[in-house]
């Protein structure tokens, strides 16, 4: 019967294991979708800068002309 009860702990312990794994898995997971987005954003940000900056320049070579 002890054999039994050892298995089972193992058995406890293996899953527990199993379970956090999964957890801090699904949470790496989330956190990567999250950059993806947020890099998303900031990619857009920094091409509107550009157009801007594009714009800007023009401008002042024309006034500079």
């Amino acid at each position: 019967m002890a054999k039994k009860s050892r298995i089972t702990n193992a058995a406890k312990k293996i899953g527990a294991a199993i379970g956090k794994a999964d957890r801090t898995a699904h949470k790496v997971a989330r956190a990567g979708v999250m950059a993806k987005g947020e890099l998303e954003d900031i990619s857009k940000q920094v091409d509107a800068l550009k157009k801007q900056l594009m714009k800007t320049t023009k401008r002042l070579k024309k006034a500079l002309s």
